[in-house]
């Protein structure tokens, strides 16, 4: 009979190590699992990150050109002006010679 419990321990004993061994195993699958998920997280992180410098890049580019387009309307804002006040004064001097031949040719 010793034979026979020695069979019977060896056996118990067996299927204790493949139980540990399978819940092992099924540890290191849910880890291996866990790990996969935020190897994903990350790459889609990295991807938004870049699609967002990508973003800013262009904004910067964009607000360099609006910057110039903005001192070239200012320069043309302030010919303009100065093209209006020359011919304000030269409207005003014409105004005046009329009047003035007007007033001439009344007398």
């Amino acid at each position: 009979m010793s034979v026979f419990s020695n069979r019977h321990g060896e056996m118990r004993q067996a299927a204790e190590q493949s139980a540990v061994l399978e819940k092992a195993r099924r540890r290191l699958s849910s880890a291996l699992d866990l790990l996969e998920a935020a190897v994903n997280r990350r790459r889609e992180g990295d991807r938004q990150r870049g699609e967002l410098e990508a973003q800013i890049q262009a904004f910067g580019t964009d607000r360099s050109r609006l910057a110039g387009e903005l001192d070239h309307a200012r320069a043309n804002i302030s010919s303009l002006e100065a093209t209006n006040r020359e011919v304000a004064q030269r409207l005003d001097q014409a105004v005046d010679t009329i009047r003035a031949v007007l007033e001439a040719q009344e007398r």
